[in-house]
């Protein structure tokens, strides 16, 4: 269809270019030579064209764009009035010699198909030999203009949306759109029109979509989507069409009013409830969107002392617990609320104006709960005078608030507290006498429990020490000084102090205060003498007597060394009775046994170290272990160690004087050697060896009353 379409219009424009070249065939000629040699020659329905030489004759030449050229066809002929026997024709320009040809007549020829959209006009050159190549006429401009078809359709450059305010006037502009067309738009084939698709409540004209009627209602219908048309041709039958969906929404604004849910809403809340919490929520319905929907509540009946309304996130209402609940006293509330909008933003009339449920009943049930106790005061504060016992500093007071009313038991939770309480009536007393001066208030904490071990609570108590005159009055002065030169009867009594007199100055000063009872001390006052310039400043001084005392520092100081002293005699005498105690236990050990076989001399005493070597006592033959301690043992450990003494060159002999006959010159212990010395002539008594077991028996046997008689055994 489009192109049996395109085909009549060519023919059409064929026929009309034809009738165009055959007037331009005579009429040209005449007009020409009527109007001189710088004429020019125009049709009022074509462009200006300007001849350089009156020779050329021709208008300019038009071509149907997206006419088919399966062989060159004529669109036109360059003509001249030079009367010369052509023979050749040359153009040059835009498609010369390729979109368009001439052949030696002067008829000129398209070779392909044409497009407006893409080129609208062709500027081309002509000129003119004779049959002698001779250049008969130069440069001859002309024009082909390609003439529009309707061959585009429009198009929607872009995807459109809008929006529209609900309950908006007539008239209101939506949004617009736009189609564009590649055709001429100077034709009939690029003037498009628009129209919608079915929509009685939007209308469009030339690209504005606008409001048809003001009884836009978002809560019937929040969208629309209309079909936009857009067509060329101005909008006949023949023209091209295009459409596109445009989006539309309608927007909220404030035309319902919030309406309760119900009309009678039943809560239950424990009389324990927090302050300033929800209890509960009273939904409502309001067909508007949230920022839309702006309820206002009223308590009604005169319970609005006790509860409060306020908005959730959802703008409902949320039911808010402002004074404390008492299931004892009051078990339960009715009230009415009321909701209503706030008058500022709504459109009048609502639309729910005659539906909506604007008050609601509320009845709250009060839940019974075990409480604890309640302290008549929210804090406790006594006054105690200092230094006193006091029995009955004041009551701190606490009931069950439930209906069982149980007993309460009191008790201070800080044991290092000077205050006790009755544990049944509450009452405070004092348990030593407070001094202000050291703590001059007390602070603690009481517990009220329901017996026999239920709920509990807690509450301050402040004790304010009252203050009573028992501290006497202390002077504290600076150093006090009296010059050499100071007057008699001004700040001395004396003429004459210097430094060189030996005495000390001071006095005594006594002070009284205003207390009850008359509290008084005395003091007393070191004074200097000085010398002093002439504006009586001290330039050396004589120290004056000072009271002897001993600070707080020192008098620690001295205590923690009577007390390291005290320690230390301690020790030294707990030393002294342990080894005490050890000596007396050596008497039933079996080591002392050990340690005396192995010892066969004894050395010069105490002082005498350099003549006598004790290892030598603890010395072993080499190559022999030593013997078990028995009855010969003794004898034999003499024998090797003599034997070891005759090799012994440069050690002294065992058996002589420097050895046996003294225990050392400052020695306490006096001589152990059997020289000079007898059984008979001790007086210890040895006998107690008998009890140190049978090892220890031969030398109870030598130093005992039958020492000789054992002695010759050996």
């Amino acid at each position: 269809m489009a192109l049996l379409q395109l085909r009549t219009m060519g023919l059409v424009a064929m026929m009309a270019l034809s009738v165009s070249l055959a007037e331009d065939s005579v009429l040209p000629v005449v007009e020409a030579e009527q109007r001189g040699p710088v004429e020019i020659v125009k049709k009022e329905s074509h462009p200006v064209l300007f001849r350089q030489k009156r020779e050329w004759i021709w208008n300019s030449l038009y071509v149907v764009e997206e006419q088919p050229a399966p062989i060159a066809y004529k669109i036109g002929q360059l003509k001249s009035s030079q009367r010369a026997e052509v023979k050749k024709f040359k153009i040059d320009g835009e498609g010369a010699n390729t979109i368009f040809t001439v052949d030696h007549k002067g008829d000129l020829f398209v070779t392909r198909i044409l497009d407006r959209e893409e080129k609208n006009a062709y500027h081309l050159t002509a000129r003119m030999y004779d049959g002698n190549n001779k250049l008969i006429e130069d440069s001859g401009d002309f024009v082909v203009q390609v003439t529009d078809i309707n061959d585009n359709t429009p198009v929607f450059p872009k995807t459109y949306n809008g929006s529209i305010m609900e309950r908006s006037t007539i008239g209101t502009k939506v949004v617009e759109v736009r189609a564009t067309d590649a055709d001429d738009p100077t034709t009939a084939n690029g003037e498009l029109r628009y129209s919608l698709a079915q929509d009685q409540d939007l209308s469009i004209l030339s690209g504005m979509i606008s409001c048809k009627t003001n009884t836009l209602d978002r809560e019937t219908k929040s969208q629309y989507v209309v079909v936009v048309k857009a067509q060329d041709m101005r909008g006949m039958a023949t023209g091209s069409t295009s459409t596109t969906s445009v989006t539309i929404t309608i927007t909220d604004t404030n035309d319902n009013i919030a309406s309760f849910t119900r009309n009678t809403y039943e809560l239950h809340v424990p009389e324990d409830h927090k302050l300033n919490e929800k209890i509960g929520t009273l939904e409502l319905e309001d067909r508007d969107q949230i920022q839309n929907k702006e309820p206002i509540f009223n308590i009604l009946n005169g319970n609005s002392k006790v509860f409060n309304i306020e908005l959730s996130p959802n703008k409902d209402g949320n039911l808010m617990l402002k004074q404390a609940l008492d299931y004892e006293t009051t078990n339960s509330y009715t009230f009415t609320v009321q909701v209503r909008e706030n008058l500022r933003n709504l459109h009048f009339p609502a639309d729910n104006d005659g539906s909506a449920v604007t008050t609601a009943k509320v009845n709250i049930k009060v839940q019974d709960v075990d409480e604890a106790p309640v302290f008549s005061q929210p804090i406790y504060t006594f006054n105690v005078t200092e230094e006193r016992i006091v029995s009955n500093i004041g009551t701190v007071i606490a009931r069950d608030p439930d209906r069982a009313n149980k007993r309460i038991r009191y008790s201070i939770l800080d044991k290092d507290c000077p205050i006790s309480i009755n544990p049944l009536t509450g009452q405070l007393s004092t348990l030593r006498m407070l001094d202000r001066e050291l703590e001059p208030t007390h602070m603690f904490q009481v517990k009220a429990q329901e017996e026999p071990s239920g709920l509990e609570s807690f509450v301050k108590v402040n004790i304010i020490v009252k203050d009573i005159n028992d501290n006497k009055p202390e002077l504290t002065v600076d150093e006090i000084f009296v010059c050499e030169n100071d007057l008699t009867n001004m700040v001395r009594k004396r003429r004459y102090l210097h430094l060189d007199d030996p005495k000390d100055y001071s006095m005594d000063v006594r002070i009284s205060d205003g207390g009850r009872p008359i509290q008084t001390s005395i003091t007393k006052l070191a004074i200097k003498v000085c010398v002093c310039d002439a504006r009586r400043i001290p330039t050396q001084c004589k120290a004056g007597a000072r009271r002897m005392g001993v600070s707080v520092h020192a008098l620690i100081a001295i205590l923690l060394c009577i007390l390291t002293i005290l320690v230390i005699v301690i020790l030294f005498v707990m030393r002294k009775r342990y080894q005490k105690d050890s000596l007396a236990s050596m008497k039933n050990s079996g080591e002392i046994h050990e340690q005396l076989v192995t010892y066969d001399e004894e050395g010069g005493g105490e002082m005498d170290t350099n003549g006598y070597d004790v290892s030598i006592l603890t010395s072993k033959p080499p190559h022999h272990t030593q013997p078990t301690a028995c009855k010969g043992d003794m004898a034999v450990m003499i024998e090797v160690k003599k034997d070891e003494a005759d090799h012994d060159r440069d050690g002294f002999p065992y058996d002589t004087l420097h050895i046996y006959g003294y225990e050392g010159p400052e020695s306490l212990a006096g001589s152990l050697s059997s020289l000079q010395s007898s059984s008979t002539g001790s007086n210890l008594d040895y006998d107690f060896l008998n009890d140190w077991g049978p090892r220890f028996r031969t030398l109870a046997e030598l130093y005992g009353v039958d020492a000789p008689d054992y002695y010759h055994q050996y």
